[in-house]
């Protein structure tokens, strides 16, 4: 049987070019940071923002949690538009609209304002990250190049959440509250014109009109169910109507969305996809995680600042080993899953954080901060490392024609892993904390039951106490946190075990199949003014088995592999196959 190959030139900017992907890998990681920075930062300008702009408990709230709350619900949403209508577009409009929720963030004068300028930079926020992973997806069609990228890509989200309270309290120090908004706005006013010259557009399937109800349906329930999930984590009690209220019918619109994807003959995300096992344990492990990560954090924070006495910024420099660590484990995570593959590089990463956090049950009332630095680094290599690999094995398992929706899924697990390690470490913590103030002796019944509440909250009691009183309940509320400290590291193991076993399900060795050209999926250069020439290589009269793409001789079923990453090119895309 004979074929005929016609081999497109690839245009000068094509992501073909080894030089360019890794100065696109540099504006996506960018854009990345940019992102996780805002989710930590605001932390330690709430008492200084508080003061200034006298909100209401309640507003006060909703100036948190709007941001997360919208880029989480609305993740899956861009994610797919992305696959649509173009990623580098969703990408370059979320530039802007983060850049203009930035500077009415930084200028608000009453707490409405900045509350709707947070929820704006959700959505700039949901728009930026699917796109940077799914883009990162199609530049990168090599697996193990790919590899290498995405540990680049967690390490900077690592960076940024560690960063984040660093950067804010400095600020906060040295200038004022909108200035943890205001430094947005020069970054984004030169990555906006980088983003759009450098990164190359690429789009996913576009067979049948775009599901809008399905989006919204999976917006507002990805919504509720955060929110439900953040309320539990607050303290409220699960049975609450403002609790199971906002999960009951997130959930039920996530089941119906599920079901209505399944029924659409182009459905907004390939429900097919959670068959794979592959696919389905990465999601898992990401959510587990995400939730001992954030649960973890939490804890320790109040940790350093209550029972140690430390400052916010000396608390960000204690954390700053966990952030050094996850950057060894994202530099050095390719070369890892190549040696090990998948299964064994998350099952031990699992373990490998298990045993920091066991080892950290060591802390008592009393610093120790060798202890500390070795926990928190082999904490974050650890996890890091499981985290890594979770989404280098969820990407890959994905078609490039669905690189926008797996992305989105992934981003909405790590979303939901972090509200949910809030909420079920956080209620672990305030279970085994409170009866340990049940009888403290010479406080009043009631002050007890105040100081039960939180640490923080136990300190103040004891303050308005005085006395032999207040520094018995002081001291028993060291006690009582510390002790639940320990309960809540051992339950957060436990979770890091399950998912070592759950990583048992993800392949043994990290395979790099050669890619069949999608002609579903399409990556263009930037710019793209003219089309490029393409140039009809002569006819190749050859013996095949018919396979999708290529032909391939009788004598062997594998496909071929070229001798040079740039021997053939996926037909009318510019980019190579690997």
């Amino acid at each position: 049987m004979s074929r005929t190959n016609t081999a497109p030139a690839r245009p000068p900017a094509a992501t073909g070019d080894g030089a360019n992907r890794w100065v696109v890998l540099v504006v996506l990681c960018v854009s990345l940071l940019l992102v996780a920075l805002d989710a930590t930062i605001l932390h330690v300008a709430v008492p200084s923002l508080t003061e200034d702009l006298r909100p209401s408990s309640t507003a006060l709230l909703w100036i948190v949690d709007a941001y997360p709350l919208v880029c989480a619900s609305l993740l899956i949403l861009f994610g797919t538009l992305g696959d649509r209508v173009g990623r580098r577009r969703i990408l370059l409009l979320g530039y802007g609209l983060f850049g203009i929720a930035s500077a009415v963030a930084a200028l608000a004068t009453e707490p409405s304002v900045l509350i709707a300028a947070r929820a704006l930079l959700g959505v700039g926020g949901a728009m930026i990250m699917p796109a940077t992973l799914s883009i990162l997806r199609a530049v990168f069609p090599d697996r193990r190049e790919r590899a290498t990228a995405i540990g680049v890509w967690t390490a900077t989200a690592a960076i940024g959440a560690a960063t984040g309270p660093v950067l804010g309290g400095f600020l906060v120090e040295n200038y004022w509250w909108g200035s943890v908004f205001l430094i947005n706005i020069p970054l984004m006013a030169l990555i906006l014109p980088l983003g759009r010259r450098l990164l190359p557009e690429s789009r996913g399937a576009a067979d049948g009109p775009w599901d809008v109800l399905g989006a919204l349906m999976a917006a507002a329930g990805v919504l509720g169910c955060v929110l439900g999930v953040k309320r539990a984590g607050a303290g409220d009690p699960l049975l609450a109507l403002p609790t199971a209220g906002p999960l009951l019918i997130g959930a039920a619109l996530l089941v119906l969305f599920v079901r209505r994807q399944k029924r659409r003959p182009h459905p907004l995300i390939d429900m097919g996809l959670f068959s794979r096992a592959a696919f389905t344990t990465s999601v898992g492990c990401i959510v587990i995680g995400m939730l001992a990560l954030v649960g973890l954090e939490l804890i320790a924070v109040q940790y350093l600042q209550l029972v140690l006495g430390l400052s916010p910024l000396e608390t960000g420099l204690r954390l700053l080993p966990l952030t050094f660590a996850a950057m060894a484990a994202g530099a050095t995570g390719s070369y890892t899953l190549r040696r090990i593959g998948p299964r064994r590089m998350v099952g031990w990463g699992f373990v490998l954080t298990a045993a920091a956090v066991l080892l950290l049950v060591l802390m008592g009332e009393h610093d120790r901060p060798m202890l500390l630095t070795v926990g928190f680094v082999l904490l974050g290599f650890g996890l890091q490392t499981t985290l890594f690999s979770a989404y280098e094995s969820m990407l890959s398992e994905a078609p490039a024609r669905s690189a926008g929706g797996a992305a989105a899924i992934g981003e909405t697990s790590y979303q939901l892993g972090a509200g949910m390690g809030i909420a079920l470490l956080g209620s672990v913590m305030n279970a085994a904390y409170a009866p340990g103030l049940a009888s403290v002796p010479g406080v009043p019944a009631e002050a007890s039951r105040a100081a039960a509440n939180s640490l923080g909250e136990a300190y103040q009691v004891a303050g308005q106490l005085g006395g032999t009183a207040g520094e018995a309940l002081h001291q028993a509320a060291r006690h009582a946190f510390v002790n639940g400290l320990h309960i809540t590291l051992c339950v957060s193991a436990g979770l890091l075990l399950l998912g070592a076993v759950m990583a048992r399900r993800l392949p043994r060795v990290m395979e790099c199949p050669v890619e069949e050209p999608d002609q579903a999926e399409t990556t263009e250069a930037v710019p793209a003014a003219e089309k490029p020439e393409t140039t009809v290589a002569p006819a190749v009269v050859r013996p095949s088995v018919e396979a999708p793409g290529y032909p391939m001789p009788v004598e062997s079923a594998e496909p071929r592999v070229p001798a040079t990453r740039e021997a053939i090119e996926s037909a009318g895309s510019g980019r190579p196959v690997h």
